[in-house]
């Protein structure tokens, strides 16, 4: 595995500033995303991985800005946040070392700039977000967030060009995944009053939104996370078709990112009602299995 300073050399990124400011981005994702970070480490070629780096943390800071703390002073973060970046990438410029890390990285992968637009224009649905009436709100909610955001990284993965399928593979993917996230996160969702899945749903399930905050392990309840584990592990399986459609080089990283993700939905279904209390991760062993059979691949 490459040293950092080699990936910001061999992507082209000398200026010191600069280098400090890709510096200060990695320090994040590697905190926000510790298995995710070590995958691209290990699977990615050297000049793209600052640049996934910068992406993501563009992902992570929206997300933070969007839904931590009340709504007024989160919309007043993001709109701040929306208007400095759109007037960086008109006028090439920023103070924010973030910003300036994806101006930067945009500059390379001119594709990007549209993608980054798309995500700011539409993010504000997950400053909205109050939890899900039924399913169509939920797969609304993904066209309008959890794609968009999701695209900011895998767009400098996939193909110079595409006919749609690479993009229908990444919702499928991200449909999955997010699912995912809203069950196994439902501790912290339960506590900010804001859980994921669809109230309809949990009508089937007999199970209320009181039931979950109260940690009720109720039949309903462990019933409730396996059908949601099961539908998410369903999208998993089927996004195995996304390796294909990427970028030779970098197939290895994205079938490592969906095994690790249907790691942790075996995981979830293990825990059943214990995910009330908190989330499940995925085994460290079987992790590290899954990287190292992707790091044979990319070699081979």
């Amino acid at each position: 595995m490459s040293t950092w300073k080699q990936n910001l050399d061999a992507a082209g990124i000398r200026e010191p500033r600069l280098r400090r400011d890709y510096d200060a981005q990695r320090r994040l994702v590697a905190r926000y995303r510790p298995t995710s970070y070590l995958a691209a480490r290990v699977l990615l070629s050297r000049p793209l991985l600052p640049h996934v780096v910068a992406a993501t943390a563009l992902m992570h800071h929206g997300d933070n800005l969007l839904d931590t703390g009340p709504r007024p002073p989160r919309a007043a973060a993001w709109a701040s946040f929306e208007r400095r970046v759109r007037e960086a990438l008109e006028t090439g410029a920023s103070d924010d070392p973030l910003i300036r890390t994806v101006l930067h990285t945009v500059s390379v992968h001119p594709g990007l700039r549209e993608v980054v637009e798309r995500y700011l224009y539409t993010a504000t649905a997950e400053l909205d977000f109050a939890g899900f009436a039924t399913e169509a709100d939920y797969q609304a909610y993904v066209d309008a967030y959890a794609l968009p955001a999701f695209l900011l990284v895998a767009t400098l993965l996939g193909p110079g060009t595409d006919d749609g399928s690479f993009r229908a593979a990444c919702r499928t993917f991200i449909v999955g995944s997010q699912r995912l996230d809203f069950v196994n996160d439902l501790a912290e969702d339960l506590r900010e009053g804001r859980p994921g899945i669809p109230a309809h749903t949990l009508e089937r399930f007999s199970v209320t939104a009181g039931d979950l905050a109260a940690r009720r392990a109720l039949p309903g309840v462990r019933a409730l996370v396996a059908d949601q584990v099961g539908a998410a592990r369903a999208d998993l399986e089927a996004a195995r078709a996304l390796p294909a459609l990427t970028t030779a080089p970098h197939w290895p990283l994205i079938g490592a990112v969906i095994e690790i993700e249907l790691l942790t939905a075996d995981a979830a279904l293990a825990r059943g009602a214990g995910l009330l209390r908190g989330s499940a991760k995925p085994p460290l062993r079987g992790a590290l299995r899954v990287l190292l059979g992707a790091r044979r691949a990319a070699r081979t």
